[in-house]
C-alpha cells in the first residue's frame, strides 16, 4: 500500500469536524444497538483503505499511555532498567497518573522509514490505536473527533459509520 497521504486527510476532516462532532454526539446520547455492529464493519472497511504502517501520524502528533509492565519490558530488551528508561523517556501524568512520553514524535519512531523501531514490543495503546471498535465504543465520541484530523483510519471509519447509521437516528 503506497504511503498515506496525511495532509488529504487532514484537510478532510476539518471539513466534515462539525457533521461528523454532532453525529458522534447523537450516537453518544441515542446508543443505537446496531451501531456497534457498524462500526465493527466500519473499522474492517477503514483498515482496507489505509495502512497504518504508512501513516505515522499518531507516533509524529501523539504520546502513547505506558504500563509499567511495559516499561519494563522494553527498556529490558534495550539492556535498561526501569529507572533508566522511565527518566529518559517518560513522565508520569500528575492529573491522571498515566504513564507518557516527555516529548513527541516518539522517540521509537523512525522519522526516514515511517516506521516504529520496537514495533513488536510497542505499548498497548500504539497497538491498539486507534482504539476504534470497543465495549464502551458509545462513550468515546470526544475521543473519535479529537482523532478525525490525526488518523486517517479513525476519520474513514468515522465517515463509514456515519453513512451507515445517521439516517437511523
Amino acid at each position: 500500500m503506497k504511503k498515506v497521504d496525511v495532509r488529504k486527510y487532514r484537510l478532510r476532516a476539518y471539513r466534515k469536524k462539525k457533521v461528523l462532532a454532532v453525529f458522534l454526539r447523537k450516537l453518544e446520547k441515542k446508543r443505537p444497538p446496531a451501531a456497534r455492529a457498524a462500526m465493527k464493519e466500519a473499522e474492517k472497511e477503514a483498515w482496507k483503505q489505509i495502512d497504518c504502517t504508512s501513516c505515522g501520524n499518531c507516533c509524529m502528533t501523539m504520546t502513547p499511555t505506558w504500563k509499567k509492565s511495559e516499561v519494563k519490558r522494553l527498556a529490558a530488551h534495550l539492556g535498561m532498567t526501569y529507572a533508566e528508561f522511565y527518566d529518559k523517556w517518560l513522565y508520569t501524568e500528575e492529573e491522571t497518573g498515566d504513564i507518557m512520553n516527555r516529548s513527541t514524535p516518539c522517540q521509537f519512531f523512525d522519522r526516514k522509514k515511517g516506521l516504529c523501531k520496537v514495533y513488536e514490543l510497542r505499548p498497548h495503546d500504539c497497538a491498539h490505536f486507534p482504539h476504534l471498535y470497543r465495549k464502551d465504543f458509545y462513550d468515546q465520541a470526544e475521543v473519535y473527533e479529537q482523532n478525525l484530523h490525526r488518523c486517517p483510519a479513525t476519520l474513514v471509519a468515522i465517515e463509514h459509520l456515519y453513512n451507515a447509521v445517521e439516517k437511523k437516528l
